[in-house]
């Protein structure tokens, strides 16, 4: 079977694999249709990406075809399109115990602790997968989705918070548009007007705020939105940003890092007390994550259209992938296409 391959930082490769064989116990076969091009794949292709060992197929973001389904598994069939949770835990730990397979000691991610989708066929838990009406290019886009969906879920908000949303790449806007469903007003803050221009199209009733680089420009922040957001969600994988997130929080209120770096971050700890902060991570997402953004794209409050920017055949994706990294290339979201053959 064809696989995509990241070799080394900076080489991605077509290779030949094994086929995975029939189905065991609670696993089902599927065919992969397409797989979602995520910012952690990225980092990974820059040799940036933490718990990761080359070589190793990526792929977490998958939209595929049930193809045959194992024994104790009634509730898919052959021929079913699914959105893929792509966490793999056991058992084992409190975290576990208490739902959270998001972030039990045990998780692993596909495509980043294990090899993942960017493969023809996979054996997956029957568990793992999400049936869907939705055609499997869009169910390529859940799990993105979802990563926003548990960051916002993260703070329970009331839903008449400000909020600001740091950083405008696919998990920024998934966060921002989850929390406008729910109510908040919110900001999203950005260096690139062009990537924030995008973001008012994707997200209705989102304001937004370019933010000079390697500035926090806090006080312009607070002057734009009348007073501190009550809820500061940083999205950017960037360390500098996400020490300066802290800074930008209410009275009381809630800093939620979604990205992550290998380094260490600090901040200001008179500040953190003096306003009585509370500090989250949010760290993939949970079944429930999927249900509700399943629900959201088939009952039309998310459209994922225009989230895709870049489409190509697996197998050519070496090839072009170093043109979609370019700053010219306007990547949103790329997704490759497989199309199962033999």
């Amino acid at each position: 079977m064809l696989a995509i391959q990241l070799t080394k930082p900076g080489l991605f490769e077509t290779v030949e694999v094994p086929h995975p064989g029939k189905p065991g116990e609670g696993e089902v076969l599927v065919r992969v249709r397409h797989v979602g091009l995520c910012g952690t794949d990225i980092h990974a292709f820059h040799g940036r990406q933490p718990f990761f060992a080359y070589p190793r197929i990526l792929g977490h973001e998958l939209g595929v075809e049930v193809e045959d389904v194992g024994p104790g598994v009634d509730s898919l069939r052959p021929g079913t399109r699914c959105a893929v949770e792509p966490y793999l835990s056991t058992p084992g730990d409190r975290a576990f115990a208490r739902g959270k397979t998001n972030c039990a000691a045990s998780t692993r991610c596909l495509g980043v602790h294990c090899d993942g989708g960017m493969v023809e066929r996979l054996l997956l838990p029957a568990r793992l997968l999400h049936p869907a009406e939705a055609g499997t290019e869009s169910l390529a886009l859940v799990e993105t989705l979802c990563i926003g969906h548990h960051a916002v879920g993260r703070v329970d908000p009331v839903g008449d918070e400000t909020a600001v949303v740091v950083g405008a790449g696919p998990i920024g806007l998934a966060a921002a548009q989850f929390a406008v469903l729910r109510g908040l007003a919110v900001t999203m803050v950005d260096v690139s007007a062009t990537r924030l221009e995008r973001a008012r199209r994707l997200v209705p009733d989102l304001s937004t705020f370019v933010r000079t680089a390697g500035e926090t420009a806090a006080e312009d922040l607070f002057a734009s939105l009348g007073e501190p957001p009550e809820i500061v969600w940083d999205c950017t994988g960037n360390a500098a940003s996400m020490e300066t997130s802290i800074e930008l929080a209410a009275h009381g209120g809630k800093v939620v890092m979604v990205g992550i770096v290998r380094e260490r971050i600090s901040f200001d700890d008179p500040l953190f007390h003096g306003r009585e902060l509370s500090l989250l991570a949010s760290r993939n997402a949970v079944g429930r994550d999927f249900a509700s953004v399943l629900s959201a794209i088939e009952n039309g409050n998310v459209d994922t259209a225009e989230w895709i920017t870049h489409r190509t055949p697996a197998r050519d994706f070496p090839d072009v992938v170093e043109n979609w990294l370019t700053p010219e290339s306007g990547l949103l979201k790329g997704i490759l296409q497989f199309n199962g053959d033999e």
